[in-house]
């Protein structure tokens, strides 16, 4: 799981994707805009001036080889929703709203932002294709993650048990206190399993593992164990690499994730 650096662009990959697959989860290093959103923010909704976020965003893209123009993304709203991305933006509206989107067209890079909640990317190496997928605390219970599983064996064919899977830097249980609706909701999503998902350091709050959730949520869905590689980073905890909305009470960017099949 090694960082690398290219024209000042930070970046972390995953030992189990392929060269087969063109994939970053960038950090904060690299970019144009001042505090709070030093430096490499591509958020475009947090207050950053426009320019900057679209000249952040092109550098990640030039970083990993990847044309700009080959982007699709989407309105990130905490949902279960995947689209399949048949075309780069450049060719289809832009209106759509879900946490999740999966493509097999090679000319087609998949594009999401964070600041604490979940990278998921996924690989499938038999039927080639790839997703990513948002997942905070209501896209984990909401199990996201599978319902990305799902969307690629419908769209593509995909068998569960041979796809790559990788969870990237979010909030780690040590910073992530939640209320009594977080644990209504993981128990309702994960049953009996809900209970070791949830940590308790001595406050009044349980912690919420998003890490260990998510994982959970992919084995669930067919996943073998040994196809999931976790990067046990947290956001909050490493502030010069990652914007965190709670370390840093929302005044903050959003960091980029991309995957893509290569050509």
């Amino acid at each position: 799981m090694p960082f690398q650096t290219v024209d000042g662009i930070r970046y972390l990959t995953f030992d189990l994707f392929p060269k087969q697959v063109v994939h970053a989860v960038f950090t904060r290093q690299g970019g144009l805009s001042p505090d709070p959103w030093a430096s490499l923010n591509v958020g475009g909704t947090v207050g950053d001036d426009r320019p900057r976020v679209r000249e952040n965003r092109f550098r990640a893209f030039r970083a990993l080889g990847r044309d700009p123009h080959s982007m699709f993304d989407v309105w990130q709203v905490h949902s279960a929703d995947v689209v399949v991305a048949t075309a780069p933006h450049d060719t289809v509206p832009r209106e759509f709203k879900a946490d999740a989107i999966v493509t097999d067209n090679p000319a087609v890079t998949l594009f999401m932002r964070f600041a604490d909640c979940t990278p998921i990317l996924l690989y499938d190496p038999v039927r080639p294709a790839v997703g990513i997928a948002h997942a905070g605390w209501m896209g984990t219970v909401r199990r996201t993650a599978s319902a990305t599983v799902s969307a690629m064996q419908s769209a593509f064919g995909s068998n569960p048990a041979d796809l790559l899977a990788a969870i990237g830097p979010s909030i780690g249980p040590d910073h992530y206190e939640v209320g009594a609706e977080v644990v209504e909701k993981a128990r309702h999503a994960f049953g009996a399993d809900a209970e070791a998902l949830f940590h308790h350091n001595g406050g009044p709050r349980p912690h919420f593992d998003l890490w260990a959730a998510n994982r959970l949520d992919l084995q669930l869905a067919g996943l073998e164990p040994g196809n999931i590689e976790t990067a046990g980073i947290c956001t909050a905890c490493n502030p010069q690499d990652w914007y965190s909305h709670r370390q840093q009470k929302g005044k903050t960017g959003r960091f980029g994730a991309l995957i893509a099949l290569r050509d």
